[in-house]
């Protein structure tokens, strides 16, 4: 894990303020074990990919992408974008917001791909959602990182987090703060897609870029984790299990 590097992108008072309060209490919290931050750039836009297996995962993703001195922007749901407070600071802060299993989803689509050209770090959750594999392993992946990846021409980086779980656990309402937690992230190498680029954008193609981009999350969760993930990723479709929301909890409720 490399030191902090310094900032090369300018910070208003949204970021400051996060940054500011959330970073000493991860500091406190948790152990850092990050492997493959050089492929973090010091400027210029790039994606990354990372694996989703707590509430709490993207506030210590946000932490290593910080310490390398860049600014995330998260695909977020839209219902983060509808709190008091909370919706001012992820607009100031560039958040884009995505309306899940709408014709609006589209939208989002493009203000990433803007932003990525633009030179800003995009941080897409491939899941769409936490993993409703009964072990954590990664799920079926959405389409929407290998759509932004071939429309701007850049790389998609996979990136696979560990440990966050057991500072929250998916859903849990008790967060265990203590004894620390070490979160563990390996940062992969490029995921190749130059085979695709330049085609005609298909379902097949774009399942084949997703399929690439969630085999190369897994194999780097492997080797956080010392074990083999299951041969056939969990698919919420073929399970019947809610693609959004807790899927434990009744309907109604």
């Amino acid at each position: 894990m490399s030191g902090r590097r310094r900032f090369t992108e300018r910070r208003g008072w949204a970021w400051r303020v996060s940054i500011g309060i959330i970073r000493p209490i991860l500091m406190l919290i948790t152990k850092r074990d990050w492997v493959g931050t050089e492929r973090v750039p010091s400027q210029g836009g790039a994606i990354y990919a990372p694996n989703h297996h707590s509430h709490v995962d993207p506030l210590t993703f946000a932490h290593c992408i910080v310490d390398q001195g860049r600014l995330p922007r998260f695909l977020a749901k839209d219902s983060l974008f509808k709190a008091p407070v909370v919706k001012q600071v992820l607009a100031a802060t560039g958040q884009v917001p995505v309306h899940r299993l709408t014709s609006d989803a589209a939208s989002a689509f493009h203000s990433a791909v803007d932003a990525v050209n633009s030179g800003k770090l995009i941080i897409v959750y491939p899941e769409g959602t936490i993993t409703r594999d009964p072990d954590l392993w990664p799920m079926v992946g959405k389409t929407g990182a290998a759509r932004i990846a071939l429309a701007s021409g850049k790389d998609v980086i996979p990136v696979a987090q560990w440990g966050a779980h057991e500072i929250l656990y998916p859903y849990s309402k008790n967060p265990k703060l203590f004894p620390r937690h070490t979160i563990r992230m390996r940062f992969g190498e490029p995921v190749n897609l130059d085979d695709l680029r330049g085609k005609q954008i298909t379902n097949d193609l774009l399942r084949e870029a997703t399929d690439r981009i969630m085999s190369a999350i897994t194999a780097e969760l492997e080797i956080i984790r010392g074990e083999k993930a299951p041969a056939e990723r969990f698919d919420v479709r073929k399970a019947g299990v809610a693609q959004i929301g807790n899927p434990k909890k009744k309907r109604g409720k």
